[in-house]
């Protein structure tokens, strides 16, 4: 090899190293500034019961959220099935309460946090135990219908979207606390979560059969307090993720800098066969959502198909 030929390979092979010592600095940097900070399972409208096999069925999805290691749990709503009903009778809401019980015991050192579903309330039993509100915060062990928390550097906001009037909304006891609340974790990330969308499509591909556009949507799937809760989320930059359930069907909707994730039901079509033929409501497969969120505000989330990895 020529000597010029040699100190132009030099020559190169230093530029590289020089080039590359800033590139991997940078690299450190990014990595050093966007870190997991937490894994959350979210699951929702479960409506456990034991027909169709649905406790065992439900049991092996937590056997899943086990092996994927999450910090916490996030209970969306709708834990049974279902108490509201009008011919509903105290001994059928224990027997629900007891599958769910039954199959909680399987993550019961994982932190749980959840919010009321429409179906959990019984309505039938005034004066007792089990009755409104009180029995199902009894069942699930929550001081509150509505509350909030921070686990390693996000600020978590649970909301109880069952107007006693109208579904769907916050009675103004519970917006004037949620204002105060968001409003007092600026500095925080924020992670809501509702039963009902705050924010979703889906009220336009599951309307009723016959409807024509303009369409309506009602308040079961977009909150009809949506228009408050984006004038304060445009005043507080803080609010990344907006989570729900209700509708079983799964969709994202970003909107100004905040992500609505409607994510879809564990139990599918309430466990009975779907239109596929197993348990899909409307093409949206029973499962649960894997997020994992960082320190810099971000996030990541999955939904995973249980009963399809199953087999």
């Amino acid at each position: 090899m020529k000597r010029r030929d040699l100190i132009k390979r030099v020559g190169l092979a230093a530029g590289t190293i020089a080039l590359n010592k800033p590139m991997a600095a940078m690299s450190a940097v990014n990595a050093h500034k966007k870190q997991k900070v937490l894994r959350i399972a979210h699951i929702t409208d479960v409506h456990i019961r034991p027909e169709y096999n649905a406790v065992a069925r439900f049991k092996k999805c937590l056997e899943m959220i086990r092996k994927d290691n999450v910090d916490l749990i996030l209970n969306g709503g709708d834990s049974i099935y279902a108490a509201d009903y009008n011919d509903i009778k105290k001994e059928r809401v224990l027997e629900l309460w007891s599958c769910w019980k039954d199959s909680m015991a399987l993550v019961k050192d994982i932190p749980m946090y959840s919010v009321l579903g429409n179906h959990d309330m019984w309505w039938q039993g005034k004066g007792d135990e089990l009755f409104g509100k009180p029995g199902v915060l009894k069942m699930l062990g929550l001081q509150n219908n509505y509350y909030s928390f921070d686990k390693n550097g996000w600020h978590f906001i649970m909301l109880d979207s069952n107007h006693p009037k109208t579904p769907g909304m916050l009675d103004d006891e519970q917006w004037n606390w949620f204002v105060h609340d968001v409003q007092s974790h600026q500095d925080k990330p924020t992670l809501i979560m509702s039963h009902y969308p705050l924010l979703s499509c889906t009220g336009i591909t599951d309307n009723k059969p016959g409807a024509i556009g303009p369409f309506k949507v009602e308040g079961s799937y977009n909150h009809l307090d949506i228009m408050k809760f984006i004038e304060v989320f445009n005043h507080n930059k803080n609010i990344r993720i907006c989570l729900s359930g209700h509708v079983h069907l799964l969709d994202k909707v970003w909107y100004n800098g905040v992500s609505y994730l409607c994510n879809g039901a564990t139990s599918g079509f309430w466990w009975e066969p779907g239109d596929d033929g197993k348990s899909s409501y409307k093409q949206t497969e029973p499962g649960y959502s894997l997020l994992n969120l960082y320190n810099d505000g971000s996030f990541d989330d999955e939904y995973i198909k249980y009963e399809t990895l199953i087999k």
